[in-house]
């Protein structure tokens, strides 16, 4: 069984493109339905804001839950270190040095005294894991973060880390997160705007994390920036292949059966197919939030689930 508690509601713009007022009002209608996670940080959106640098999307989340009290032990907040602009022109990394000052900022922004996900937002090569996996699990040992998730990491990454986490007898990585959808790129294709290396969701990923029942997965960019919907935004030319074609033609099938949008189809087929993933809905509208909240609802048979999983 899936529903809303299963969504993850993506806060990237919130304070940039979305102003203040948009961000209240999205997050009003997610929590007033039963949404409890919620998901940003340290960088977003630094693209977008005058300085170069982020920090507005959970300046906004802290305002937001300065202005309901009590909603905040009914939520779960997660935030990001490791790609934020530095000022030397770089990332900043995952250095211990780096970690613990990131979560304390990330903690002020918020106005909260412990962090629920504290993700590794993507690679650091150039910092020994073991400084790494120490410092997320001095944050957890501290009370200052509850659960720690990594993202944009090749598998055996994440797998060492773990190994070195369990050796120093620290928290590890329990949540992954990455970038996933009903349709795939074709392999080894070069996917327009794709900013991690192993961003991607990969067979091995799906094994990795079916072979460890304690790990969850998070999807980031599930519906491909409104795709299955909109005419307007076609699916990238490194989706044209004839698994996807297979896949669109059994995703129309099921949703003109329920009637209701492709969109809706596909994440209420990721909260529900094997291995369950959750997907992060990154919404500019009252619309789209209403769509996910109501795909969340949307119950799949056996059969459906089947048929859509059988197209390759």
């Amino acid at each position: 069984m899936h529903g809303i508690s299963d969504l993850v509601l993506g806060t990237m713009y919130f304070g940039t493109r979305l102003d203040e007022r948009a961000s209240f009002a999205l997050l009003d209608r997610f929590v007033g339905a039963g949404g409890t996670t919620i998901d940003t940080a340290n960088c977003y959106a630094f693209w977008e804001s005058e300085d170069g640098h982020g920090g507005q999307s959970e300046a906004v989340i802290g305002r937001w839950l300065a202005a309901n009290p009590g909603v905040r032990e009914e939520l779960v907040i997660a935030t990001k270190v490791g790609v934020e602009p530095a000022d030397d022109g770089g990332l900043e990394g995952l250095s211990a040095e780096v970690i613990e000052r990131e979560c304390g900022r990330s903690l002020d922004r918020l106005g909260i005294d412990r962090i629920d996900v504290y993700w590794a937002h993507g690679e650091d090569r150039a910092t020994d894991l073991e400084e790494t996996v120490t410092a997320f699990g001095a944050l957890v040992k501290n009370g200052r973060v509850t659960r720690l998730g990594v993202s944009n990491h090749a598998t055996w990454r994440v797998e060492r880390g773990r190994r070195l986490a369990a050796r120093l007898s620290v928290e590890p990585w329990t949540v992954l997160q990455l970038t996933t959808s009903y349709v795939e790129p074709r392999p080894g294709a070069d996917v327009p705007g794709k900013d991690h290396r192993f961003g991607f969701v990969s067979e091995e990923t799906r094994d990795y994390v079916e072979s460890h029942p304690e790990l969850e997965l998070w999807a980031y960019s599930p519906l491909i920036q409104g795709a299955y919907d909109r005419a307007d935004r076609p699916l990238p030319q490194v989706y044209e292949h004839p698994g996807t074609t297979a896949r669109l033609e059994a995703l129309a099938q099921v949703a003109e059966r329920h009637g209701v949008a492709p969109s809706q189809v596909v994440l209420a087929w990721m909260m529900t197919s094997a291995p369950q993933s959750r997907p992060i809905v990154g919404v500019s509208s009252l619309d789209q939030l209403d769509s996910a909240l109501d795909a969340a609802r949307l119950e799949l048979s056996p059969e459906e689930l089947s048929g859509l999983d059988a197209p390759r």
